[in-house]
């Protein structure tokens, strides 16, 4: 994990440097005079040679440091804190609602194979899968809002609620923390609709995934002696199957995770989502390179965390791998 991390850092600080763009110019503005820009270069240490740069660069991530944003004058560190709490209280929302519904169609169109249920699922997953994010933005938009006003279009909490502590940054943890069933409703209103726009992306996959390993494991010998011995064939699925086949969904659900948390700019920008996607969107169009190159390195050690919690997912799923690691 050190060795992709380390490339990581190096290849983002090359590809910075390479771009076309002086940022000692957009910080000073387009009328201000050389001596300024020259300044601000020398204070950034833009002037020094590219091994000094990528020197202090690499010493100030050691000290937790992502540089200074150029868009907004803030450390990057606290502007992505600022806006992490809102993307992942939107992917774990949207990722509980995924993992269910991805289970219990996957499972359904196992087990029914080949019937009208099996039928129904696949295509609601080709349709899922296939489905632009932007355009079924839209269209929840437009039924749930537009036409049955149920739910808001969009932000993360009314306005006119009073201000409460906010110990996590989740609203719904910290409304149900605070007891305060106003904030606690208003925050499940305002997530339901983006996070069930990004669920249902990623749900189609999930149940295909699903579908395609459990019928795997119930062509084997040890699903044919359990019916055989008298169980009844949802217990057999439930109990002995399902768990068997569930290893290759473990690294979809990883990496789909890791991607609802980096990837959601799309969701974000359609319903007026104040999370790391509106943030990053804004930094590339104003060639913020602290703010990318910072988000760019936190997106990396997600990726890097989330595939080491699946490597350890699989020594609890797979008893085998747990007798290979002890030996």
């Amino acid at each position: 994990m050190g060795f992709v991390l380390a490339g990581l850092i190096l290849i983002t600080f090359i590809i910075s440097r390479l771009i076309p763009t002086d940022p000692a110019r957009l910080i000073a503005g387009d009328y201000a005079s050389p001596d300024v820009v020259a300044a601000i270069r020398q204070e950034l240490g833009l002037d020094k040679p590219l091994i000094d740069q990528f020197r202090i660069y690499a010493e100030g991530l050691l000290r937790g440091d992502l540089g200074t944003s150029i868009t907004s004058r803030r450390p990057v560190i606290d502007d992505l804190a600022r806006f992490a709490p809102a993307t992942i209280e939107l992917a774990l929302s949207a990722m509980t609602l995924s993992v269910a519904g991805g289970l219990i169609f996957g499972v359904l169109s196992a087990v029914y194979k080949d019937s009208w249920i099996d039928q129904l699922v696949r295509l609601i997953a080709m349709v899922g899968v296939s489905t632009p994010s932007f355009w079924l933005a839209l269209l929840l938009l437009l039924f749930f809002y537009g036409q049955l006003d149920l739910f808001p279009a969009g932000g993360r909490i009314d306005p006119d609620l009073a201000a409460l502590p906010q110990p996590t940054g989740l609203y719904m943890i910290d409304g149900a923390l605070a007891l305060r069933g106003d904030v606690l409703s208003s925050a499940l209103a305002h997530l339901f609709l983006p996070s069930l726009c990004l669920a249902l992306i990623t749900m189609g996959g999930f149940a295909r995934l699903i579908r395609a390993s459990l019928l795997e494991e119930l062509g084997r010998s040890y699903v044919r002696t359990a019916r055989a011995i008298g169980l009844t064939r949802w217990r057999t699925v439930l109990r002995h199957a399902l768990p068997n086949s569930l290893t290759p969904f473990v690294t979809q659900l990883g990496l789909s995770f890791a991607g609802m948390l980096t990837g959601a700019v799309v969701t974000e920008s359609m319903f007026g989502w104040p999370g790391m996607g509106g943030y990053i969107l804004q930094a590339t169009e104003t060639l913020d390179f602290p703010a990318i190159m910072g988000f760019t390195l936190v997106v990396g050690v997600i990726y890097a965390v989330l595939n080491l919690v699946i490597d350890l997912c699989y020594l609890l799923l797979d008893p085998r791998l747990r007798e290979e690691h002890r030996s």
